[in-house]
């Protein structure tokens, strides 16, 4: 019976990773809001997920906060560059749209600067994940980053599928929304962590191994 009423319960367990859930959602709009902001968040979140979500190592706000702050710098300034060139790609874009629509033949265009808005928005799920979980020089980390999206197309078009599933859903099922950032950072988390143990040493990877038996105890 004690069992039951047990902070160890599977039960328990899984409100206790929902609730966490929500929070980190919670967490990453209200830091999000500045705009500015944003990428910090968007490492952030992916860090607290890697590490205190599903890793079961330290709590929601304390490996948030720390994130924050220490990848704050850097996230911010390749966010702005992100912004930069979406900008650019979305004028672009618009202006290929509407000389489309006139039957144009450089409307064409348009569809080109569809495509390398679609990569961008994937390069920047890279990109905050990325720092993360590596350090590395802004100007390296973009580079490294580009590359191993193209080397690993295979998961770099699962990741698009899986923003096209999560806007459908929440879509249709908007009260899903409340753990949006959270549960699409959870399924960025299980398919770029496949990816990232390519590029780890054997010792980072046996590290943590280690961390995640010593979590389970």
């Amino acid at each position: 019976m004690n069992s039951l009423f047990s902070y160890d319960n599977k039960f328990f367990q899984a409100i206790n990773k929902i609730a966490d859930c929500f929070f980190l959602s919670v967490l990453w709009v209200l830091f999000s809001i500045p705009i500015i902001t944003a990428g910090a968040s968007c490492t952030a979140t992916y860090y607290t997920m890697n590490k205190a979500i599903k890793g079961n190592r330290g709590y929601v706000w304390r490996s948030f906060w720390d994130s924050f702050k220490s990848n704050f710098k850097q996230s911010t300034l390749m966010w702005l560059i992100c912004l930069l060139v979406g900008g650019i790609l979305g004028v672009d874009a618009y202006i290929t749209y509407h000389m489309l629509g006139n039957g144009e033949k450089l409307g064409v265009f348009y569809y080109i600067f569809l495509v390398m808005i679609v990569f961008l928005i994937l390069w920047m799920v890279y990109l905050f994940s990325y720092v993360a979980r590596f350090e590395d020089s802004i100007k390296q980390t973009m580079k490294n980053c580009g590359i191993i999206a193209v080397a690993n197309l295979p998961r770099t078009c699962l990741i698009f599928l899986e923003l096209v599933v999560f806007v459908l859903i929440f879509f249709f099922v908007p009260v899903l929304s409340i753990f949006a950032p959270a549960l699409l950072c959870l399924a960025f988390n299980l398919t770029l962590e496949k990816v990232y143990q390519k590029y780890m040493s054997p010792e980072d990877i046996e590290r943590e191994k280690e961390l995640e038996m010593e979590a389970k105890r």
